[in-house]
């Protein structure tokens, strides 16, 4: 009889040891943190700094030839690509610059150009190619 009250009270006593380990309030107790370890990477090795060319008065140019121009505005196709075409409006100087040449016949389609233009607005400030003979 005590052997079997010494495996009945050691099996209890298992139960209750194994009911207070796994309880679901002990698993959403906090969990203990534990420090990142930070791994020292070495400085990048900078070989040459690439100087940006300074572009006259901010302006960037667009070369291609005329697809359309008229007094308000220009499209022109790109010179090494035919799928990038772009149409700029024209600023008050190259509008009145651009009223004299549609007097005189206008850029026709084809004709080479230069466009200087802003970036930010996109406006044409400055063309620069021969518009064709009128027909």
């Amino acid at each position: 009889m005590k052997s079997v009250k010494l495996i009945a009270t050691q099996g209890i006593a298992a139960l209750v040891l194994v009911a207070g380990l796994s309880s679901p309030a002990r698993a959403q107790g906090p969990v203990p943190v534990i420090a990142p370890i930070i791994v020292d990477t070495a400085v990048p090795i900078i070989v040459s700094a690439v100087k940006p060319t300074p572009k006259p008065n901010g302006l960037n140019k667009f070369e291609g030839f005329v697809l359309h121009a008229n007094i308000a505005q220009i499209t022109v196709r790109a010179k090494g690509n035919d799928l990038a075409i772009r149409t700029f409006p024209l600023s008050q100087a190259v509008a009145a610059k651009m009223q004299q040449i549609v007097d005189k016949g206008g850029y026709q389609y084809g004709d080479k150009v230069t466009v200087l233009y802003e970036p930010a607005s996109q406006k044409a400030v400055k063309i620069k190619g021969k518009p064709s003979k009128a027909l």
